[in-house]
């Protein structure tokens, strides 16, 4: 198991949607026991699986359904971390308010500064970044307590 096959795993789905449209269903709820909720973090706990690194048990046995639960998780277990790596899983607070509204998993900084990074994410669309029903590659902007609530390492 690998960073890479973290990525791949996640890339694979590229494209997938809910079905029907506006549902939350997919065949990442069904996996997890919890169809037709948003499934951002299901997604991500699916990857995790999928990829050979099962994740602690968070909200289930399967990983985590809450950003939330998810970012209280790895802070009460120091590992979050600052600087992602490939495979990292990150969580993002869209309004400040100190409460993660989505996640994703890490692919790459695009800039020196790192400030700009692409992630692979479930149930997002341009122009609906926490609910648009799809898996995608997403670039995202690292706004210190905002934005991007920081990163558990998958090591």
């Amino acid at each position: 198991m690998s960073r890479q096959t973290i990525i791949s795993t996640a890339a694979a789905e590229n494209g997938t949607v809910e079905s029907p449209p506006n549902s939350n269903k997919t065949k990442f709820g069904k996996w997890y026991g919890l169809d037709g909720v948003k499934w951002c973090a299901i997604f991500v706990s699916w990857v995790y699986d999928h990829a050979g690194h099962h994740l602690e048990n968070i909200d289930t046995a399967n990983g985590y359904q809450s950003c939330q639960s998810g970012y209280n998780f790895w802070k009460r277990n120091s590992c979050i971390v600052k600087d992602p790596q490939a495979g990292d899983i990150v969580l993002y607070d869209w309004g400040g308010d100190g409460v993660c509204d989505h996640t994703g998993i890490f692919v790459e900084w695009m800039d020196a500064d790192k400030i700009i990074f692409r992630a692979w994410e479930g149930n997002t669309e341009r122009g609906n970044d926490s609910d648009g029903g799809k898996v995608m590659l997403r670039e995202r902007k690292k706004i210190v307590g905002k934005r991007f609530c920081n990163t558990k390492s998958f090591e």
